[in-house]
């Protein structure tokens, strides 16, 4: 046995888990949905957002749509948090916010502060605890509590802002409230997790993690496959895979980007190892979704984690009167832009997503893009999905997975063309740049027929890629953003002056290649 030694709590958790999982297959959406509704709105009657809003008048969910708009984080930080912002008593929520989880978002470099609650913290955890249970339930034989949990996250520390009001990371937020059973398993110990530097961290992180008995992996995918490759340089064989690395391990949890561009490469690493893999839908805002059942299959709306959920179709956004859909009255294969109420003061907000419910009983959604994320500089309306979709192509051709990148729009001499900034997993050897951003442009061109007729007439200039060398991103995040957590590099950026930056740094002369 390597490592520590622990107490396999495995049968105890199984049995939660049993219970668990048939309360949670027994609960009715449409009636979780409303009374959480009812709750949230009586708990905030009393506030200045529920008097404003007419919170005691509000009787039925159409009501409170009539009432309480949508609205994006900057007009909730204009208009309600920024004027008291960090003690915020009694404004959206009763008494005073306890936290502000910091996210820099994706398409900016803008810090947002999003009110938590002590309320939030606990349905996070739920949430987690929940997605163990399903994968307990699928797993009779499993001992994925014998062992240790390696968590890819940010520093736990929080940044006291003013008395009572803490400014951190939303995985500092929820650490203290993971229970006790589980704190002295989880893996990085507290004083490399305030480790700033990830790079640090991982480098540090990686032998220590090879000398335990690791059986749940968390994280984002792009930090996990650099954690492993790093564990890889550590191993005492060259040939060693990660069946061998962690022998019993069971579980990777990923989360925060999409998941198809990393999926050849995860199914690669898990050859001859029996974990799987479970995604977590969660944001500094709270958790909404996780997989109860396997890869692609959906993730189960979490129902239990304090958050009343609608769904407006993107293009309505910016109506006065959008159509506001629920859990009762959404509807399956449509696009939708996510809007939560929660029990930290968030009332109607946009969180930015866009989500597609592939079943409704249970509701069970993906995750298929930002909103107002794409490129139609020159009227190509390509959207996420599919600039993701042809990134994952390009790389399958070359078996190869791209760890990061970024797109923007430039002009030359010659006119306008979409520039991809990538940086593949296995790094320099056997990848062309040329050959990447000719597949890329074909296969953009089968999926966007407004791409396809602008580049026939050559309204719009051959896409190029430059290859970014191993770190250029992190380069970039750590200058800009700090690298990890909840920072994220822009993939899609419109903003001209933001997208040279990103270019310039990770592009730098220490870091650019020629195309092989």
């Amino acid at each position: 046995m390597k490592g520590r030694q622990y107490t396999d709590w495995t049968g105890l958790a199984r049995l939660y888990a049993r219970a668990r999982t048939r309360r949670i297959e027994g609960t009715l959406a449409e009636v979780a949905q409303r009374d959480l509704l009812r709750k949230l709105l009586a708990k905030a009657s009393k506030t200045k957002f529920g008097k404003a809003h007419n919170f005691d008048e509000i009787e039925d969910i159409e009501d409170f749509q009539r009432n309480v708009p949508i609205r994006g984080y900057d007009q909730f930080w204009q208009e309600w948090w920024q004027p008291d912002f960090p003690e915020l008593v009694d404004v959206c929520w009763p008494g005073k916010i306890p936290f502000f989880t910091m996210t820099s978002g994706t398409t900016s470099g803008r810090s947002k502060y999003i009110p938590y609650t002590n309320h939030m913290r606990r349905a996070a955890v739920r949430g987690f605890l929940d997605l163990l249970c399903f994968h307990l339930k699928s797993r009779p034989h499993s001992r994925l509590l014998g062992g240790a949990v390696l968590a890819l996250t940010g520093p736990v520390a929080l940044e006291n802002r003013a008395k009572g009001a803490a400014l951190a990371a939303v995985s500092a937020v929820t650490a203290a409230a993971v229970p006790n059973w589980l704190q002295h398993r989880v893996l990085p110990p507290s004083e490399l997790a305030n480790v700033e530097d990830w790079q640090e961290k991982i480098a540090r992180l990686s032998p220590i993690a090879l000398t335990d008995d690791v059986r749940c992996l968390g994280g984002s995918p792009n930090w996990l496959l650099i954690f492993l490759a790093e564990v890889a340089k550590h191993s005492s064989s060259p040939d060693a895979q990660l069946k061998d690395w962690f022998p019993n391990l069971e579980l990777i949890i990923h989360g925060g980007v999409n998941f198809a561009p990393y999926r050849d490469e995860f199914a690669a690493l898990l050859k001859g190892s029996h974990a799987e893999t479970r995604e977590m839908y969660s944001a500094s805002e709270g958790v909404f979704a996780y997989a109860d059942r396997g890869d692609g299959e959906g993730l189960r709306l979490h129902l239990d984690g304090s958050v009343f959920f609608e769904f407006v179709d993107p293009a309505q956004l910016q109506h006065s009167s959008p159509d506001r859909r629920w859990i009762e009255t959404v509807e399956a294969n449509k696009d939708y832009a996510l809007v939560i109420t929660s029990a930290a003061g968030l009332w109607s907000y946009v969180v930015g997503d866009v989500v597609r419910f592939v079943e409704l009983d249970p509701p069970r959604l993906i995750v298929v893009g930002r909103v107002q994320q794409g490129l139609s500089t020159f009227g190509e309306h390509l959207i996420e999905t599919e600039i993701t979709e042809a990134i994952s192509a390009a790389a399958h051709d070359q078996n190869t997975t791209i760890l990061d990148y970024s797109v923007g729009t430039l002009r030359d001499e010659t006119g306008g063309y979409h520039l991809y900034l990538v940086e593949p997993m296995q790094g320099v050897e056997g990848f062309s740049a040329v050959e990447f951003a000719k597949r890329v442009d074909r296969r953009l061109s089968e999926l966007n027929e407004d791409y396809e007729e602008l580049r026939r007439n050559q309204a719009i200039g051959a896409p190029q890629a430059k290859m970014v060398k191993p770190g250029g991103f992190a380069r970039w995040m750590k200058l800009r953003r700090g690298l990890g957590g909840q920072n994220k590099i822009p993939r899609i950026v419109t903003d001209t002056e933001l997208f040279r930056d990103i270019r310039d740094i990770v592009l730098d002369p220490k870091g650019e290649t020629d195309d092989p």
